[in-house]
């Protein structure tokens, strides 16, 4: 326990956080949403280490069996920085295996192991079920609007496009 004044950056644990103009800032409350999303479903999938990441990336390597990492990470918006130790964490648990490519030795070809198809399969019923749930807080009648929104927020984010 501190002997002086509390601190000008403390606040006594009741006390309402004001945010300031955050509160009505979209980039504050999609990273909200997706933080609140991602521990409902880790919650969900019992997976607490496997976050909605990694399992975007089984999906993505699923669906393209031998798929490059420069792909994948286009694919899945991640720049090199973070997707190479999300797939060395995915192979050391034994869900991937990267192989190299033979006409390109700076290239690997990148499949699930059948033990990464198994996590995949229970991990996509429990996505399927946190997705309905995200479908109810939306609205159905919204969520083609929603999901334009948010697919307009990447195109003209991504790349550079923004100013």
């Amino acid at each position: 326990m501190a002997d002086g004044p509390q601190g000008a950056d403390e606040a006594p644990a009741d006390a309402q956080i004001r945010l300031g103009g955050l509160a009505e800032q979209i980039a504050f409350n999609l990273r909200l949403a997706q933080e609140a999303s991602f521990q409902a479903f880790a919650r969900r999938t019992g997976h607490v280490s496997l976050r909605p990441g990694r399992f975007a990336i089984l999906v993505i390597i699923g669906n393209n069996p031998g798929i490059s990492q420069t792909m994948l990470g286009a694919a899945a918006g991640r720049d090199k920085s973070t997707l190479t130790p999300a797939l060395a964490d995915l192979e050391k648990r034994g869900l991937i295996q990267r192989r190299r490519v033979a006409d390109d030795r700076r290239s690997y070809a990148i499949s699930l192991t059948p033990a990464g198809e198994a996590v995949l399969r229970e991990l996509s019923i429990h996505a399927a079920t946190h997705d309905r749930q995200l479908d109810e807080l939306v609205g159905a009648e919204s969520k083609d609007a929603f999901l334009a929104i948010l697919r307009r927020i990447i195109a003209g984010l991504a790349d550079g496009n923004a100013a």
